[in-house]
């Protein structure tokens, strides 16, 4: 046996248990930190290959691994802007130099810019969200991410563009029969406009729906002829839609204080039927919202961000990206409680919460650490009494060095 293999195993030993303790004063240190996943060490042995009835002994090495992939408690906050991810999946966010990086620590807040930036400094990115239709995602890479922008405007208002009014005509009464219902609707300006409709029967299965603007007056903006089939559906039009002419645009006017046709509204009317039942309206609705203040944001557990207005208005503006790989246990942990891609943790892949595998997002709320403090403080006795233990086995083959050392004298 080599005296010296003696000491480096004493060594070895001591830099493995000093590794641990490394990992323990981490963990503990960041026992409080959004997101934070625990370190550990794990421990393999180096043998060195005995010769001629001569033990070598080796020593042992240690690997720093992290628990990516599990999942802390969550503690719940009053600011919408704090999220959590319930499940698989990782916040995707920029620094200054516009690197994307992922993390699981949602504590954002909103900026002066608008942008939300959590609490290292990192910007969250997303899908901008138009019409309520899902953006098209790269699945394999961040294009077409931008940072989620909340200024909006003070005061906003949405016109109307789609609408749906679909009811039920008396078909036991007399050509000449009239009802009326109406709609309320939005200019570019955020004013309640009203359209009054008219249902006219003309003939046996056939009507017509006339559309007035009521406003100053009365125009005319749309007329339309309804044909029944003898089971009371609606052949007439076949497209099942009634275009309103083009309405209101930036609150023009024309003769007689009316304001000037422009833009328009597709107005839904398939379901409209024509049987032995009295006139009932059986779904009547329109988009757009009048001239209201930002109160605040509201993100859901599929991460839609939206602006919600006085008037109770919600209109979406983005949706935040998820990102998953395979081994999230093998991403490269960097400062800031954020990670990046490595060779073991596969490709990067793009997806919504609550889709593919996704977890959902929490809306104030935040993942606490991975970290029990109490296995950390049980490791780091262990750690404390291993590296003695291993300090002892050094001490004794330098005492044992200095004996043969002093066998000459």
């Amino acid at each position: 046996m080599s005296l010296y293999g003696t000491m480096r195993t004493g060594v070895s030993g001591m830099n493995a248990q000093s590794n641990r303790l490394s990992t323990v004063a981490d963990n503990i240190a960041n026992s409080s930190t959004v997101g934070y996943k625990k370190a550990s060490v794990q421990f393999s042995s180096m043998i060195l290959p005995t010769t001629n009835g001569a033990y070598n002994s080796g020593g042992v090495e240690t690997d720093v691994r992290y628990s990516i992939s599990s999942q802390g408690t969550f503690s719940y906050t009053t600011s919408t802007t704090d999220m959590a991810i319930n499940g698989d999946g990782f916040f995707v966010v920029t620094g200054a130099d516009g690197t994307p990086y992922l993390t699981r620590a949602g504590s954002f807040v909103p900026q002066e810019d608008g942008t939300l930036k959590n609490t290292a400094g990192y910007t969250l990115m997303g899908y901008k969200y138009d019409s309520n239709v899902d953006p098209t995602i790269v699945v394999n890479g961040f294009d077409g991410l931008e940072p989620v922008d909340l200024s909006g405007s003070g005061i906003s208002a949405v016109p109307t563009t789609e609408a749906i009014l679909n009811v039920n005509l008396p078909n036991g009464e007399a050509p000449g029969f009239q009802q009326k219902t109406s709609l309320k609707v939005f200019d570019s300006q955020g004013s309640s406009r009203l359209i009054e409709f008219t249902y006219e029967k003309t003939a046996a299965n056939d009507w017509t729906v006339t559309a007035v603007e009521v406003e100053g007056g009365t125009t005319v903006v749309a007329t339309q002829p309804l044909t029944f089939d003898a089971a009371g559906k609606l052949l007439t039009p076949a497209s099942g839609q009634l275009v309103i002419d083009g309405y209101m645009i930036n609150g023009a006017e024309v003769g007689g204080g009316v304001p000037a046709p422009a833009g328009g509204i597709a107005l839904e009317i398939g379901n409209t039927t024509q049987l032995a039942s009295p006139f009932s309206v059986e779904e009547g609705d329109a988009n757009g919202n009048a001239a209201s203040k930002v109160k605040g944001y509201e993100i859901d557990e599929a991460g839609i961000v939206s602006l919600a207005y006085e008037n109770g208005d919600l209109v979406p503006q983005y949706r935040v990206a998820l990102a998953s790989v395979q081994s999230p246990d093998e991403l490269n942990p960097v400062a800031g409680n954020l990670y990046t891609q490595s060779n073991s943790s596969g490709v990067i892949v793009m997806g919504y919460a609550g889709s593919s595998g996704f977890g959902s997002i929490i809306s104030g709320a935040l993942e606490d650490s991975n970290v029990d403090v109490a296995e950390e403080l049980t490791a780091m006795i262990e750690s404390q009494r291993n590296y003695t233990a291993n300090s002892k086995v050094f001490q004794t083959g330098s005492e044992l060095m200095e004996v043969l050392v002093n066998l000459k004298r």
